[in-house]
């Protein structure tokens, strides 16, 4: 059964369809974000914020968040102690 996960802000990722969460910081990151843009395949869920985390779906797409990978992880894995005011971020 398909699970939602706050990427922030009220946005909804499904969890079956997420590879990966990385960090935005590095060069890499950077270029993979500028390519989604080119290509019409990224989506930004920061509202506004400073991007923080890159998640990668099954579909190639790629999602921007600005909570911080190690929360989206917590959030991932279920951790129901992890609550937070997603504004804080």
């Amino acid at each position: 059964m398909a699970r939602l996960m706050n990427i922030g802000f009220g946005n909804m990722v499904n969890t079956d369809k997420i590879i990966s969460i990385i960090s935005s910081d590095s060069a890499p990151a950077k270029r993979i974000i500028q390519r989604g843009k080119e290509q019409e395949t990224l989506i930004d869920a920061t509202q506004g914020r400073r991007t923080k985390s890159v998640v990668f779906t099954e579909n190639n797409k790629i999602i921007l968040s600005a909570l911080q990978p190690e929360t989206l992880a917590l959030r991932f894995n279920g951790n129901a102690a992890e609550v937070c005011d997603d504004t804080r971020e």
